[in-house]
């Protein structure tokens, strides 16, 4: 994964530019950690923002991501910035839809898209079913604490391959909890 620091324009319609951390890439076996130390790099404060850019990875960091956002009550967006500071759109899937649902308040950029899929488990030597049930206990948990639907996991289940939700469904399903239009 990559980070940089960047001043945005505001996504919640206050006027104001704040702080964000932007992640981009693949989240790996030790993004968690490396994600810690970028934060306490940033000294981000509650309401800042963490703007997320990646095509996925490993599940367990992600939702170690998304519970490290929340307990320091950041909000998420998907997105990219450019030069000018601007937010734009992106894409977030797989995994990363996790991080993202870590945010205390998840801005829906519009033209940004999240994916969501089937997991997998694989552990060699493990009964699948039984771990494939401890992963679907550890996502629904996850989804229910962050206030997102249930419904959520549904969608995953029905491919294997990426399936990008409309923004609508992903605010009925409460991913998505404000969309921000392009001004």
């Amino acid at each position: 994964m990559t980070s940089s620091l960047a001043d945005i324009a505001d996504l919640d319609g206050s006027g104001r530019r704040h702080r964000a951390l932007v992640l981009g890439g693949k989240i790996g076996a030790a993004s968690a950690s490396w994600f810690r130390e970028r934060l306490d790099e940033a000294r981000l404060k509650t309401g800042d923002t963490v703007l997320i850019s990646s095509p996925g990875g490993d599940l367990g960091q992600a939702i170690i991501m998304g519970e490290v956002i929340r307990s320091r009550g950041l909000t998420t967006a998907v997105g990219a910035v450019d030069a000018s500071g601007q937010t734009r759109p992106s894409y977030c899937a797989s995994a990363c839809v996790f991080v993202y649902a870590g945010g205390k308040v998840r801005f829906g950029v519009e033209g940004s898209r999240l994916g969501v899929h089937r997991f997998t488990t694989s552990t060699p030597g493990d009964d699948p079913v039984a771990d494939t049930q401890r992963a679907t206990g550890m996502v629904l948990g996850y989804l229910t604490r962050m206030g997102v639907s249930a419904s959520l996991v549904e969608a995953m289940s029905a491919t294997n391959a990426i399936r990008w939700l409309s923004t609508q469904e992903a605010m009925a399903m409460n991913l998505v909890t404000v969309r921000v239009r392009k001004p």
